[in-house]
């Protein structure tokens, strides 16, 4: 029983002894004491006054008199309110950090026997990922590792768009104006030149549309009548009827992006373990819709059109199938939900997506509920909000979007330049040093978009994302080496600290406590973390942890102890917070450098 636990079961047994009232220990819990205020964890009186049928203080100077004659953990405790401020007998966190110091498996919690899907990324293939697309790929990610360190067998998916009208748009005008260009005659990344053709059909498009405008077309004819659009159109109609040259033609492109996307995928750090491809998708579904009018979830309209009723849900009547028998968006992920189950017997399924998609998965996983799917009350849409940027800091490529391979670069050069301009990579190689910079400069752009709870719209700003200062990723990267050099230092002198003998201890200092109550969370945060799909919760922790270490390293000096158990001891819990950092950064997706 875990020192949180005993004391709930003393707070248990007081109601028991001094009221005659019995309370569950589910309805019990403990804070972090303020740090203000004398003590570890508070019991807050105030829910249970009508219980002790007294003041808020008697009823907590009554409770803390019980724990402090029945409980060994609780040596003293003082009062402010209602408010119980519990003080702990300083050697039990000895005993907490020999406890948390042989514990195997640091940050993983049990098997639990679940399986989840997380789904994320899910590019178009029409043009080169983007800033958003960081976000939502660190997001998916690290929630994913959030999850698998929860006890949860994960699988990592993307759901690539690789069909539709935007790809067509592509690939007409790289028809009209590709001259046979290749990714390697125009010495761009594949999404890249993509990306360009996508542009240029929007230019050209525009050029039609007032062209057409100028003959006396209204805007919307224009827009309609325009000859690129139209050309789009047909080869939509071509690639659906399997026409040979304009699906060759789809997959060379195709292919050209998927070795673009590798390549930005490898930089970003993330991976998946399965891909679906919407030209596998989009005709799935149509099964469904018949299984849902045969149970009465479904209901036809005059014009053959089929719906579905979710005004009982707080929503409204939503189309699933056309009247000509054509499938809408929702059909085909309704089809794919399905697919993904009949892949891996998912428990859970996570869809990271943007905010803007909210109605549309409320209605998705509403109608999979309604037709009582196993994993129905397992879908979860992980909605994020947008990434701006402060205007001017950034460029980008078509001057709208920031592209993602830029922007990790420009973070790259930032890192490099603010870390010679501090004197931080002395004594490293060309070679060392470059990696250095990836580390930082990567670590720096996803613990600032993940920082943030994933529901909130955010502002990025480079130059203070990568400061080794305040609640940063580059802050708590040198952290970590800053406690490497310490263990280096100590094995250079000798200090067993592998398997340190601590009998001659007689006390701990208040900044070891806070160090090792800190320590004792980190499995708390994670399943916190798991439960709220939030990596946030998880970066919030480590930049605390790395805090505390540096009042605990600055309030105690290590290695001016004479005291040789001390001394191993300081060093032990030094390694424990920097194999928990990096643990815990791993979380993120981030790395963390053994020196600098």
């Amino acid at each position: 029983m875990n020192i949180q636990e005993s004391i709930i079961s003393g707070i248990q047994l007081a109601f028991q002894n001094i009221y005659n009232h019995e309370v569950s220990l589910d309805q019990l819990s403990l804070a972090p004491t303020r740090k203000e205020f004398e003590g570890t964890y508070t019991f807050v009186v105030f829910p249970y006054l009508k219980v002790s049928q007294t003041t808020p203080e008697a009823t907590a100077n009554q409770i803390g008199e019980y724990l402090k004659a029945n409980v060994s953990v609780v040596s003293g405790f003082n009062v402010v309110k209602g408010f119980l401020n519990l003080e702990l007998n300083e050697l039990i966190w000895l005993d907490v950090f020999k406890e948390l110091y042989a514990a195997k498996n640091l940050g993983q919690l049990p098997a639990n026997g679940q399986k989840v899907m997380v789904e994320y990324s899910s590019p178009n293939t029409n043009k080169p990922l983007h800033l958003g697309h960081l976000r939502n790929n660190f997001l998916g990610y690290s929630v994913a590792e959030i999850l698998k360190a929860n006890g949860y067998e994960v699988t990592k998916a993307n759901l690539v768009n690789d069909r539709g009208i935007h790809i067509c748009k592509s690939m007409v005008a790289y028809q009209h104006f590709g001259n046979g260009e290749t990714p390697e005659s125009a010495n761009l990344k594949g999404d890249h030149l993509a990306g360009k053709y996508y542009v240029i059909f929007d230019k050209e498009y525009k050029k039609q549309i007032e062209a057409l405008k100028a003959e006396g077309q209204s805007e919307e004819e224009a827009k309609k009548n325009a000859p690129l659009l139209l050309e789009a159109q047909e080869m939509l109609r071509k690639w659906e009827a399997n026409d040979a040259e304009v699906v060759g033609l789809w997959k060379q492109m195709n292919e050209w992006v998927y070795a673009g996307f590798a390549k930005t995928y490898e930089k970003m750090g993330v991976n998946f373990d399965k891909f679906y491809y919407e030209s596998d998708t989009y005709l799935l579904g149509k099964d469904i819709v018949e299984e849902g009018l045969k149970k009465g979830v479904f209901f036809k309209k005059d014009n053959g059109s089929v719906w579905v009723d979710l005004t009982d849900e707080g929503l409204d009547e939503k189309l699933v199938l056309r009247g000509d028998g054509t499938s809408v968006y929702i059909t085909q992920d309704m089809g794919t939900a399905d697919l993904k189950y009949d892949d891996f017997k998912i428990d859970k399924s996570v869809y990271v997506v943007g905010n803007e998609q909210d109605y549309h998965f409320d209605v998705l996983f509403k109608i999979m509920r309604k037709l009582g799917r196993p994993y129905g009350p397992g879908l979860y849409h992980l909605s994020y909000g947008m990434v701006d940027l402060p205007s001017g800091k950034m460029k980008s490529r078509e001057g709208t979007v920031v592209d993602a391979d830029d922007l990790m670069q420009e973070m790259v050069d930032t890192a490099a330049h603010h870390t010679e301009e501090l004197g931080k990579i002395d004594g490293f190689n060309e070679e060392q040093a470059a990696e250095l910079y990836e580390t930082l400069g990567l670590g720096a752009l996803k613990y600032f978009l993940l920082k943030v709870d994933p529901k909130k719209r955010m502002l990025f700003n480079p130059q203070e994302s990568i400061e080794f200062q305040g609640n940063t990723g580059p802050f708590i990267q040198y952290s970590h080496a800053r406690i490497k050099s310490i263990l280096r230092k100590a094995e250079q002198i000798g200090v067993e600290y592998k398997n340190p003998d601590l009998s001659g201890i007689t006390g701990i200092e208040e900044s070891e406590s806070s160090l090792i109550f800190l320590l004792g969370d980190f499995n708390k945060k994670i399943k916190l973390a798991g439960d709220e799909y939030s990596p946030a919760i998880i970066a919030q922790y480590l930049f605390d942890l790395a805090k505390e270490y540096n009042r605990f390293y600055a309030d105690l000096p290590i290695f001016h102890e004479n005291n040789s158990s001390i001394l191993a001891f300081r060093v032990a819990l030094s390694a424990l917070t920097a194999e928990t950092i990096k643990k815990g950064m791993s979380l993120l997706g981030i790395d963390v450098p053994e020196r600098m």
